[in-house]
């Protein structure tokens, strides 16, 4: 190879061009040396053939494209079906109904009128789809919809079908389809209107009431600019959505702090399904924050004058304004110890809770049904309603809490939390809820300054 490169005469072409300087000298150096280098690597690896000298090999098919004509009369030789889709109406009959639909066929409406299964057509609330496929004439081919009974039964498909000069109707169970759902709200006035803001259903904002009842009292704690970002699930059945279900994560941010909650229920699971912060910590405690939904404290636990007697002494419960019949609800879990007539308490339970703690009811108007001594219940669960029973001077509910049968202000007293997940449970947990914080990073990308809670 370096015989190649002085035949070509490289050496001194270099040369003359680039002088005999030492600075030159060294270009002229490199310059041969990376010729050699070309050339080398040109003798071990010969250059692939040029792409233009390959043989080209095609392939052609003729393909027969029937004339404009020809599909124009196999159109016009071939029945056409004509689909169409309603919302029933109040006030609907199925004369009205099938006119919108545009059946036009007496034969049909006898059918519908005179089978069993049919005639569930003539049952749709308003509001419901049904779908007609009918020919050009308004002949009826195949009619379809769906129908709930409002009780979360199963929905049922109902088809009608032409076969022969005659038709049959059929009912089979719907397919449900679960989805999960994504929403963020801003608190403007209160909890309910921006849930109805944000369309998200009344169950659903009932279910975050209950989520964070340990944490916010939602009457008294809510600011303006408050907003929490919420997923949960809900069921559908030929695309119209039969019913919400459970609140599956929830965010709410309040006052400057941010809460937090995952519902976990996992088979194998050691404990119930419950909600839990993103550590695995229950949010579920021993006892309510209130009570009442919705409501305000009229009295505290303080010195303050008694609105009968006039004298100065110290109001060892908690007053909360409200109208009459609001249902009142255990705030914790437990054993009704009284239930009755006392004094100046009016209608007044007692529950009895674990580790000495009690509460008390007082001023109801009536009580739930299954209330009496000895009877288990749940937090949550309503025993009783808001009344003026008693000594009192208007409705209200007069809630005390108790340990060791001393009193204590139940808007401060610090209560303890239910166990947290550990081991397998905590795992399995942690699956679930990082799945949550990505979602929750969709809705909220910016925290704006709110800080975790401290549980």
């Amino acid at each position: 190879m370096l015989t190649t490169v002085k035949n070509l005469n490289l050496g001194s072409s270099i040369k003359q061009l680039f002088g005999s300087s030492r600075k030159t000298r060294i270009i002229y150096g490199s310059a041969i040396f990376l010729a050699v280098c070309a050339f080398g690597a040109a003798g071990v690896a010969p250059m692939a053939p040029d792409a233009a000298d390959l043989p080209v090999k095609s392939i052609t098919e003729e393909l027969s494209v029937p004339t404009l004509s020809d599909q124009i009369a196999r159109l016009q030789s071939e029945e056409q079906l004509y689909l169409r889709e309603e919302k029933v109406r109040p006030g609907d009959t199925l004369a009205t109904l099938l006119s919108r639909l545009g059946v036009s066929d007496e034969a049909a409406a006898s059918f519908i009128k005179s089978d069993r299964v049919a005639y569930n057509i003539l049952k749709l609330k308003a509001g419901r789809r049904v779908q007609a496929q009918t020919d050009k004439d308004g002949q009826l081919q195949r009619l379809t919809t769906t129908l709930t009974d409002g009780n979360n039964q199963p929905a049922r498909n109902i088809v009608i079908a032409r076969e022969g000069n005659g038709f049959t109707a059929t009912e089979t169970s719907a397919r449900v389809e679960r989805r999960i759902e994504m929403r963020t709200a801003e608190i403007r006035s209160s909890l309910f209107a921006a849930t109805d803001a944000s369309q998200i259903p009344d169950s659903i904002a009932s279910q975050i009431v209950d989520m964070f009842a340990t944490n916010i009292d939602f009457a008294s704690d809510l600011r303006r600019g408050d907003r929490f970002n919420v997923v949960y699930e809900t069921f559908w059945q030929n695309g119209e959505m039969i019913r919400s279900g459970r609140v599956l994560a929830g965010e709410f941010y309040n006052n400057g702090n941010k809460y937090q909650s995952v519902w976990f229920d996992e088979p194998g699971s050691k404990q119930g399904g419950g909600y839990y912060t993103f550590d695995g910590k229950s949010l579920k405690k021993a006892f309510l924050k209130s009570p009442i939904e919705f409501t305000r404290v009229s009295s505290g636990f303080s010195m303050r004058v008694h609105p009968i007697s006039g004298k100065w002494k110290q109001h060892q419960g908690v007053d909360f304004a409200a109208p009459t019949g609001t249902p009142i609800r255990a705030s914790g879990d437990g054993v009704i110890d009284f239930v009755g007539t006392q004094g100046g308490y009016g209608n007044v339970i007692v529950i009895k809770h674990w580790n000495n703690y009690s509460t008390a009811y007082a001023h109801m108007s009536r009580f739930a049904a299954g209330m009496r001594k000895g009877a288990k219940v749940n937090q949550g669960e309503v025993i009783g309603y808001v009344g003026s029973t008693g000594w009192s001077t208007g409705p209200h509910l007069h809630y005390e809490f108790r340990v060791n049968n001393q009193p204590r202000d139940p808007m401060t007293i610090q209560i303890p939390s239910a166990q947290p997940l550990a081991g397998a449970d905590l795992q399995r947990f942690r699956v679930v809820a990082n799945e949550m914080k990505h979602r929750f990073a969709l809705l909220s990308p910016q925290d704006n300054g709110f800080k975790l809670a401290s549980k």
